[in-house]
């Protein structure tokens, strides 16, 4: 499983504060921790839009680089203040771009960065218009990753996101995304299945219960990335259990090192 840590996310008060404060240790932590904790990139998000995101981003990848060898995912819906993240990147592991969709203006801006960069993307399966449903994810999913792998990006480098809505807001939410991951690794097989976990739990109590039970569904649909909380013991013990119980763990070898490493909840 491939994990982006999703801490540093300016929505979050504490990391809102420590953005307006530039608090470098505050940031600087999070990134350790997430990293020592099993994250494989570092998710960047300000929390701000306009003008000021785009020095916010570049600020926050300079934090995460001199703080951890692990890649950053430069989120934001902005295609400038990915560009302002990319020119903060040293080197090293290529970053992953969260995200690109499949409106044509933001598609012209962002894919020529993910090819000069060598970075990853998150292709983000939704198109208003578009029917709402897992084939219908699937069909968007297809079409935008046919985009992208035509200008030269390999499929390994693309992470499809089906884009889970809330529980809260359609009873059937989770299963349509679920259903959309099955079809996505069918249909995309070299591609990598992504999601934010925490979406799905939006508006309900007890909603790192409600995660954790879809992550578990979701691996056995396909899921093989997910934007998350490194941190909660719970969530990462169930990306253990359910790997090697949908048999991607062979031998369980993953699960019983990770049970002799105290890593289990």
């Amino acid at each position: 499983m491939i994990i982006v840590g999703e801490l540093i996310n300016g929505t979050r008060d504490e990391v809102a504060a420590a953005v307006r404060s530039r608090d470098a240790d505050l940031i600087a932590e999070l990134a350790r921790r997430q990293a020592e904790a099993g994250a494989d990139y570092i998710d960047c998000n300000s929390g701000r839009i306009g003008e000021a995101e785009a020095e916010d981003l570049a600020w926050l990848v300079g934090i995460v680089q001199a703080a951890t060898d692990r890649p950053v995912s430069l989120d934001s819906a902005n295609p400038y203040a990915i560009a302002a993240g990319l020119a903060q990147w040293e080197g090293g592991a290529p970053p992953l771009i969260n995200s690109m969709t499949p409106d044509e203006e933001q598609e012209a801006l962002v894919l020529p960065m993910v090819v000069e960069s060598g970075a990853s993307v998150i292709a983000l399966a939704e198109d208003i218009g578009a029917a709402d449903d897992a084939a219908g994810r699937t069909a968007v999913a297809v079409d935008l990753v046919e985009r992208i792998t035509a200008a030269g990006v390999e499929p390994e480098r693309i992470f499809v996101d089906p884009v889970v809505s809330p529980l809260s807001t359609a009873t059937d939410a989770p299963r349509q995304a679920c259903e959309a991951m099955a079809l996505i690794r069918r249909e995309l097989p070299g591609c990598h299945v992504i999601c934010g976990l925490s979406n799905v739990s939006y508006g309900l109590p007890g909603r790192r219960l409600l995660n954790r039970i879809f992550l578990a569904q979701a691996i056995a649909s396909g899921l093989d990335a997910a934007i998350l909380d490194p941190l909660d013991r719970e969530t990462m013990s169930t990306i253990y259990a359910a790997e090697a119980l949908a048999g991607r763990d062979e031998w369980c070898l993953g699960y019983i090192n990770a049970h002799r490493d105290g890593l289990l909840d």
